[in-house]
């Protein structure tokens, strides 16, 4: 093994044990403690919740400039950097003396969102592998599915033992003692790609971001995942509804949960096979299709929990999905900045989906037509898909395979 394959398999065991930290504190922390601190702070739940969801969405905006800031310096500067500023903002969040403070400190941990998740190591990885990235994006995302399993106990139990406040506390000293020194000593491995001065006169990612296929392709994906999201976040209640008691519902999520982690692991043969155009249409219908018999199908449970764990492994399907998307069809050129574009509405619509599918439901007086109307979305999405074609850019199609191949 060489030196810069060494570098390489570093980075990416770092990487791993990043995001399952990251997410956990920044992402599935909150949901196990919104109770505790609506009892204790006297905010309501919704109001609560709305806080987290505002990160979400600043995350979504923030990452397009994190992209740009990748290709230009690489993701240990920018990763190191939004470890810092988690750590800053969990702190500020446990410190929050009103909601307004409180609304203001989840802002800031979106920024860190944006620097630390998914998005920026996808960057990372794809620049990285090149052609061989999506064994390493797999990997990623398969350990990364862990951080809700080890940080949503993991909370519960700190919090039979100290307030809300004492748990962010010490999820900050958590997330800064893993996350910092990882991204700061581990991402190493030389960045690919031109100067500064070539990235910022690069008309490559503008050419993308104004194509037809690109505009088609996000419109997809983003339609797609709201439906998709809203339909499984709603998952508990929608199975209570159909007569499952509370704990089996829970372990039909938990069930769901498992599925994503079977989908991963499949995706690698799907895209062997097929073409991203086709495997990207075929996976929308078949999201389109089980959030339709999620909300039609009465029963019996057996049933209901199968359609929970395939709904799971599409929406594993499409987190390898959204990040090979980009480079499938441009490349890995600017990728950094070409993706934070088409991630942003995306990751926005994936935030808004708890709320949005709750929402719906009530305005449509239950879930069958709720879930009908998101099964809907996910179809307009799988059209969108179809419209979006391969995507190439006929001009620049040289230099995005000698991109690919460097």
């Amino acid at each position: 093994m060489t030196g810069v394959q060494r570098g390489l398999r570093r980075a990416l065991i770092a990487l791993c044990v990043t995001q399952i930290t990251g997410w956990g504190v920044l992402y599935y922390a909150f949901p196990v403690m919104v109770s505790t601190v609506s009892a204790d702070t006297g905010w309501s739940a919704a109001a609560s919740m709305g806080a987290f969801s505002l990160g979400a969405v600043v995350s979504a905006v923030a990452g397009i400039v994190v992209g740009r800031l990748i290709d230009v310096r690489g993701p240990r500067q920018v990763m190191t950097a939004g470890s810092v500023v988690g750590v800053v903002s969990v702190l500020a969040i446990a410190a929050a003396p009103s909601l307004p403070a409180f609304y203001a400190a989840w802002a800031l941990a979106g920024v860190a969102q944006a620097a630390v998740l998914y998005p920026p190591a996808f960057a990372a990885l794809t620049s990285w592998y090149g052609p061989h990235r999506l064994r390493a994006l797999t990997t990623l995302t398969l350990v990364g599915g862990l951080a809700s399993t080890v940080f949503a106990p993991l909370t519960a139990y700190l919090l039979d033992f100290m307030s809300w406040r004492g748990v962010f506390l010490l999820l900050a000293v958590i997330l800064g003692a893993v996350t910092i020194p990882l991204h700061a000593l581990a991402l190493t491995p030389p960045w690919p790609g031109a100067s500064r001065v070539a990235h910022r006169q690069d008309p490559h990612p503008a050419t993308v971001a104004r194509s037809r296929a690109f505009i088609m392709l996000t419109v997809a994906m983003s339609a797609a995942a709201l439906g998709m999201f809203a339909a499984t976040v709603n998952l508990v209640p929608l199975l209570t509804w159909r007569g499952m008691d509370t704990h089996l519902a829970a372990v039909a999520l938990g069930l769901c949960g498992a599925g994503q982690l079977l989908g991963r692991l499949a995706y690698g043969a799907l895209s062997a096979r097929v073409e991203s155009r086709p495997r990207t249409v075929g996976l929308l219908a078949a999201a389109a299709v089980s959030v339709l018999a999620l909300g039609l199908l009465p029963g019996p449970t057996a049933l209901l929990i199968v359609v929970s764990v395939l709904a799971g492994a599409i929406r594993g399907l499409f987190t390898l999905l959204q990040a090979t998307a980009v480079a499938d069809r441009w490349g890995t050129r600017a990728f950094g900045r070409i993706n934070g574009v088409f991630t942003a509405p995306v990751t926005a619509a994936t935030a808004l989906a708890p709320g949005a599918g709750a929402l719906l439901t009530e305005v449509m007086g239950g879930y069958v037509a709720s879930y009908g109307v998101l099964a809907g979305l996910v179809l307009l999405g799988t059209l969108a898909a179809g419209m979006a074609g391969t995507g190439r850019l006929p001009a620049a199609g040289s230099d995005i395979e000698r991109s690919c191949a460097s």
